[in-house]
């Protein structure tokens, strides 16, 4: 009997339950879902199992789940209906029994919740509405290109109150039309959040284009941006903008700062009336276009600095998300830093347990400059080059050391060896490990840095 009720069968014989189990620990880490659970949430179990009940569900709090409401009272909770909106931007609506889990002693030590799934009953009068939407608006078209925008919320790391917020706004922002500006340090992030909204938004199965506003020459922005007619100007074609082709979509305009300002009233006209015409057109052309901008620098500065008109930033600036950078949130490195390795052990085939705890006395002490971006090449490169089940001092590169001042007892031709093989290995990453170009770095001859990287055992 014993034999027949082992972990594996009793997994199998809960999936197989045409109801929602969802498991949680006493501090509120996700434990357990089952099949029904994981079918009702759309949640993908890989990506949740592990990580708090409010990152994976940030339109929650402590007060309205009944998982953290029974862990914090004790008490069962028996057939109350509960609506959160799961990190696809979808509504669900579930009728929850929830009961304490105690061990031996009668300690709390996590929760049980089972769900049943009642969202089709009560969304069943808004989608008779959408019909009749389809019925009178259908336009006969159908968007066949693939959808760009590859994140979820729950893409988005971190338990920082300052992003649990930011998701919960950014779940908000889903459920609306209006302009979205996000303002951030190069590598918090930003493209993340405008991804989620987007594929938390009615909008998802439509285009989602993104623009760098940088990228550009100012003289060839416009006619990305709005498309041009034959005959407009010398060599010109019939050619979609990227407004016409994001039609009933999202459009993400990021480094908005960096559009000419004479574009700028253009951009405002069809935030304003939903309208514009082709460079060389004669006629305006109506879309359905829901803009995303956003800026590396403070938004406000670059109306100060006359990089933004103020009209165009009173107008973007509906809903607004200023994500913080890294050193303001160094809570979320541990977390950060995990996620990472378990990431490059899968993509790199490694096996690497984590980082030391001087090594993440270091990471903590960093100024972060570059901020997640910044942390995650620093996880990718070190696992890259050396085979290690944890990350020690010795695998940091030398700017990360030199903040502990760690010499230790190496003698000056070590520390010099030391200092060498960190620079060409920064040099090779820089380059994508283009020995030509690294040696140009250098400023050394290639067949030396050939025969250092062999002294060196670098691969």
């Amino acid at each position: 009997m014993d034999s027949f009720f082992n972990k594996d069968n009793l997994l199998e014989i809960l999936d197989r339950v045409e109801e929602g189990i969802h498991i949680v620990d006493k501090n509120g880490r996700i434990v357990y879902y089952n099949k029904f659970a994981e079918k009702i949430d759309a949640v993908d179990t890989k990506k949740a199992i592990g990580r708090h009940l409010l990152e994976v569900y940030p339109s929650l709090t402590y007060e309205t789940s009944t998982l953290l409401t029974v862990i914090r009272t004790g008490k069962p909770i028996l057939k109350v209906e509960q609506t959160f909106i799961n990190y696809k931007g979808e509504k669900i609506t579930t009728i929850n029994s929830t009961f304490p889990i105690r061990d031996k002693k009668g300690n709390i030590i996590g929760a049980i919740e089972l769900s049943r799934d009642i969202t089709q009953v009560r969304e069943m009068s808004e989608q008779i509405v959408d019909l009749q939407n389809r019925l009178y608006n259908n336009k006969n078209k159908s968007n066949t290109k693939e959808n760009l925008a590859k994140y979820t919320f729950l893409d988005i790391i971190g338990e920082n109150k300052a992003m649990l917020r930011l998701k919960k706004i950014g779940l908000k922002a889903a459920e609306s039309t209006a302009p979205v500006l996000i303002y951030g340090d190069t590598g918090t992030g930003k493209e993340l959040f405008v991804h989620a909204i987007h594929n938390a938004s009615k909008r998802r199965k439509k285009p989602f284009i993104a623009q760098n506003c940088a990228a550009l020459p100012a003289n060839l922005l416009e006619g990305i941006l709005f498309g041009t007619v034959k005959g407009g100007f010398t060599g010109a074609e019939d050619r979609k903008g990227l407004f016409e082709l994001a039609d009933g979509g999202t459009l993400f305009l990021d480094e908005i700062n960096s559009m000419p300002l004479d574009l700028q009233p253009k951009l405002l006209r069809v935030l304003e009336d939903n309208s514009f015409r082709p460079i060389g057109g004669t006629r305006d052309i109506v879309v359905d276009v829901r803009i995303i901008a956003a800026t590396n620098i403070p938004p406000e500065e670059a109306v100060k600095n006359n990089l933004l008109r103020k009209d165009l930033f009173y107008r973007l600036n509906v809903i607004r998300l200023d994500i913080p950078a890294l050193k303001e949130r160094k809570d979320d490195i541990p977390l950060l830093a995990n996620y990472f390795i378990k990431k490059y052990n899968e993509k790199l085939n490694k096996s690497v347990k984590g980082v030391s705890n001087e090594v993440m006395e270091i990471l903590r002490a960093h100024p972060w400059e570059g901020n997640v971006r910044e942390l995650e090449n620093l996880i990718e490169g070190i696992m890259s080059i050396y085979d290690t089940d944890m990350i020690e001092l010795e695998h940091l590169p030398l700017k990360f050391r030199k903040v502990k001042g760690h010499k230790g007892n190496k003698s000056l031709k070590d520390i010099l060896e030391d200092m060498e093989k960190d620079l060409i290995l920064e040099a090779l990453h820089e380059t994508g490990y283009n020995i030509t170009k690294a040696a140009e770095i250098l400023n050394i001859p290639r067949q030396t840095l050939q025969y250092k990287i062999s002294k060196y055992s670098i691969r």
